[in-house]
Formats: C-alpha cells, structure tokens, sequence
C-alpha cells in the first residue's frame, strides 16, 4: 500500500480525526430530518399504507386494487412493528439505519485496502450523497436495497480474493435474496451478480476444473438467494399466478395484462419533449441534473464528481503495489445496472441507488490514484502540492452535497415541528394539501363507509376508512362509468354495487381532466351526477369530500372550506 494512500490530504491521524468529526456531524445532521411526521409520497402510498392495513386486517391479505401491494416487502414487515405501537416516525430512522450500516461496509472494505482514512472518506461522500440523505429521512425500501446489493458484491469480490469459500459465497447469495425481498429492482442485482459468479470463478480459479465449478457456485448462489425470495414469490404465485406479478404478467397469464405501453426511452421524448442527444445523454445527465420532485430531472439529485472521479479510479500506477484486480467487476455492475434500468423503467434516480455504492469506491479510488499520480511526478513542488489538490477536490464534492443538506433542512423545516411550534396536523398539511379532507373522514364518516379516491395521488395512509382508487393504471373507473352509462343514474347504481359511499376529489384537477376527456353530452352527465347523486359535505384546499346520494350540490370551483349552508 502506498503511503500517499495513508495520508489523505495530510497527517494519517488529522485526517482520520476530521473525517470521522464529519461523519459524526452528518448523521446527527439527519436525525432531525427523520423526526417530523411521514410527509413523503411513496410512503403514504404504500411503504406505511399497506403495513397499515396488514395490521389493521390481522394479517397479511390480497389488496387486488392495490398493485404495489404485490411487490416484496421486507422492509415493510419491519416498518408494522412500530406501526402496531402507534409510531410512524421510528420507521424513517429505521430506513436511515440502512444507510449508516452500508457506509460502515464501505468504510471497512475501503479501509482494508487503501488505509483508515480512505475508509473514512468512502463513508462520507456515501453518505453525504444527495439522493442518500433525503432518502434518510423517508420511510422509503431503497436504502435496505443498496445495503443488501452492496453487501453482495462486494462478498462477491471477497470470495474471490480469499481463494472461493463457500461460506462467502453462500452469504452473497443470501444478501443478493434480501434485496430482493426488498424491491423488483434488485431483480438486475440477481442476474448481474450471478453472471459475475459464473465469469469470476471461470476466469481467477486457478485449480480444478473452472467450468464445472463455475457451474456449482453458480446454482449455489442462485440458490441462497431464490430461497430468500421464494416467500414473495410463492405468495403471488398463489395469488395471481405470476410470481413476479405484476411484471411480465403477460408471460404468466397470456391475455390478462395491460396493453403494451409505449418504451421508457419514447416516454421522455414524448412526455418530457427531449431529443435523440439528450435521451443518449442520459448516463451522464443524471450526475449533473437531477432536481427532487421533477420527473424530467429524474426526481432526485446525485453528485457531479461521482461520474467524474471514477475514471482516475480505473486508471494504473506505474508503482502501485496494491492495485485492486477486481476494480473492473465494480465498474461493470454500475454501468450494466443503469443502462439495464434506463431500458426497464422510468428513469429514476432511486431505480439506479444501487450503483451508488460501487460509484463512491471507484471515487475514492479516483482520489487516491491522483494522489498517487502527484507522487510519483519528480517535481518536488507537484509532490507537496498532491496532498492539497487531493483534499480541494473532495471538499469540493463535499461542499455541494453540503449545499444539498441546507436546501432540504429548508425545505423539510424540522425544527418548526420538533419545538412544538406548529401540531403534527399543521406540519403534516403543510406538505399533504389532501390531509384536511382525510381528518374529515376520519372524525365524521362512519366506520363502514368506502370512499373513492380521485386524483388524490393514491396518498391513503392517512384515511382511517377504507379507501379504493378510481385510476388503475391509465384507466378511471370513473371515465369508465360515465362513458357506458346513458345517465347519471346509472353511474350512482354502479358506483353503489362497488360499495362506494364517498368519494374524496381533488376538485381542480377533476374538472380540467373532465373539461378535457368528456363531449359536451357527457360533461352534462357528469354535472347531472354531482348534483343530483354527490352531495359535497367538505371542501378545503381544493379537495371535496362527496356523499352518495343524500345530499345535492353544485360542483364547486373555489378552493376553501364549506359553509355551514353548503354542509
């Protein structure tokens, strides 16, 4: 190991010493941020709604109207056992322990190699990584995916280098499982990293028959991973019979899936009007453009110097006495896992978190070779200066995930909840501009009443009444009704036979959608049916709570509370 390796930007023992205060700084940073009431939209959807109901109900059931509650859930599960006490918070900072646990990984594998401050580093700009802190602070699953897909590559990498115990490989094969029973997505993780088997033993065995034990390890690791999974699995087998339901449902069960849709590459030309050159600009546009909230900017932010640092990372030493052999297995798994991604999905930078991890090695590989590169110069003057241009760059990296941290702390304004300043009611309808009308129906509906949800973004953990959507999919069954009825009693009848009592409208949005999807003849149906069957009973923030069919009112246009008349 080189000494520049040891000395990162200075004395061994000062860097270690900053690095770790850095650390200690940032994760404290967070804790605020994971302590104000569940706000964050995938959330209330599905990673606490659906634990939600599965302890309401007694048990784990099937939610047909609920696509999402197909997927695997292992973070979930975990999520029920404050949810059973009353407690929506402690899941956020169960998500963050996800997140804590994947930089000591990276620290102690970076550390093993390049020396203690290096380690120190990894964990940091890891953890410091946009996209990271913010998912800290969300009940979200995709820091247990990155935990796991992390923790199983790099096993893999270790496996090879301490001559193929089968014990580590065993252990990557069941890390490879949990992610997957974690979120579809670690499905490119599975297939990745048992290719990675296959080739690895083939290619670094060097007693033996390789491909025979090539083919061993192969069914070895597949094998502890698919029994990880296999309860998920079997569930929806059982269920639906597609045990990967819902995708390649048109594989399982021929006929029954959804009309194709179009490709996620003419999505974003369509939808987001980009080029042929910004479509294939892609791999490098989400390190440079991502912005939270905005689907065009791939809903979420990276770091600039992760694309950039990781080509030094790649790069040799004339007098590298450690250069890792392995280096090029964690260059693989990023870029064939973002392009399998870009191709499988809307892009996201959630659906690729799991390239982060190898990306920050490579990084500080990145840095340390450049401190290497500086030292082997026979200027003097480069030499000294090496250990400063090193330490600038990574300040740098720094200072915009730094930068990133302000904006959020403004943005998630902690402090204003945890003082008592404003109530849990006022904090939560800052964000959720839907939560007046759900207290609503929490505190007057009765226990046995079903309302539908239209346009509420499918945000239901906060209704203590059971609740189905009217879009699945692309399809409203609202649309639906109105198209296949000749009035609007029909559509009362129908929406009756469903169960339907209520309904919950984001009021605006529905009447430019209706302005748009209906002809004049069904606009006047649909008039009919709100005032003739949908009494409207409350009405704030734009959003109405209707009641079927005792009360008749106008669609109202304003956005704020009813009167007492109007009630």
């Amino acid at each position: 190991m080189m000494e520049s390796g040891k000395d990162f930007g200075g004395g061994r023992s000062a860097s270690s010493i900053l690095l770790l205060a850095g650390l200690v700084l940032l994760a404290a940073a967070v804790i605020p941020l994971c302590a104000v009431p569940p706000v964050a939209k995938d959330a209330l959807i599905h990673h606490l709604a659906v634990p939600k109901l599965y302890l309401e109900h007694g048990r784990i059931y099937e939610i047909p109207g609920m696509v999402f509650s197909y997927y695997p859930m292992n973070l979930d599960l975990l999520y029920m056992i404050p949810l059973a006490f009353g407690n929506d918070i402690a899941p956020a900072f169960m998500h963050f322990a996800f997140a804590l646990t994947t930089a000591w990984i990276l620290f102690a594998w970076t550390a093993s190699r390049l020396g203690r401050p290096w380690g120190l580093a990894a964990a940091l700009l890891f953890l410091s990584t946009p996209i990271v802190v913010k998912l800290s602070s969300t009940a979200y699953v995709d820091l247990g995916v990155i935990f796991f897909s992390t923790a199983s590559l790099l096993l893999l990498l270790e496996w090879v280098e301490s001559g193929f115990p089968t014990r580590a490989l065993v252990v990557a094969g069941a890390a490879c499982g949990l992610a997957m029973g974690t979120k579809y997505n670690a499905l490119i993780s599975f297939f990745l990293l048992l290719c990675a088997v296959f080739f690895l033993q083939a290619r670094y065995r060097e007693t033996g028959r390789p491909s025979i034990h090539a083919a061993c390890s192969g069914a070895l690791f597949a094998f502890s991973a698919l029994a990880l999974f296999a309860p998920w699995a079997i569930r929806n087998y059982l269920w639906t019979g597609n045990p990967l339901y819902p995708l390649f449902d048109g594989l399982f069960n021929p006929g029954s899936a959804d009309a194709a849709s179009i490709g996620v590459l003419t999505y974003r030309e369509l939808i987001h009007g980009e080029k042929w050159w910004e479509i294939a600009a892609l791999p490098v546009r989400v390190f440079f453009e991502g912005a939270d909230g905005d689907p065009a900017r791939f809903d979420g932010v990276l770091n600039p110097f992760l694309f950039l640092l990781p080509w030094f990372g790649l790069l040799p030493l004339q007098k590298e006495r450690n250069r890792p052999r392995l280096m090029w297995v964690l260059a693989a798994f990023s870029a064939l896992f973002f392009f399998f991604a870009m191709f499988t999905s809307v892009m996201r930078i959630r659906y690729i978190s799991p390239i982060i991890p190898p990306v920050v090695i490579l990084s500080i590989y990145g840095l340390y070779r450049l401190s290497g590169w500086f030292n082997e110069t026979r200027r003097p003057a480069l030499r000294r200066a090496g250990g400063v241009v090193v330490c600038l760059i990574f300040c740098a990296a720094l200072w915009l995930n730094g930068a990133y941290l302000v904006d959020l702390y403004r943005y998630v304004a902690p402090f204003e909840y945890l003082s008592g300043k404003i109530s849990r009611d006022d904090y939560i309808s800052r964000y959720r501009a839907e939560y007046g009308a759900m207290s609503f129906i929490n505190e007057n509906l009765p226990q046995d009443a079903r309302v539908l949800f239209v346009f509420i973004g499918n945000r239901g953990y906060y209704c203590d009444r059971e609740y189905v959507y009217d879009m699945r999919g692309i399809r409203s069954t609202f649309e639906n009704l109105v198209n296949a009825a000749a009035g609007a009693t029909e559509v009362r009848r129908e929406l009756h036979f469903r169960g339907i009592t209520h309904m919950l409208v984001a009021v605006n949005v529905f009447e430019r959608w209706a302005a748009e999807k209906f002809d004049g003849e069904k606009m006047n149906l649909v008039q009919d049916f709100f005032t003739d069957h949908a009494g409207l009973v409350h009405l704030e923030n734009g959003y109405g709570v209707f009641a079927l069919p005792n009360h008749k009112i106008h669609l109202i246009h304003e956005s704020h509370d009813c009167t007492e008349a109007q009630k």
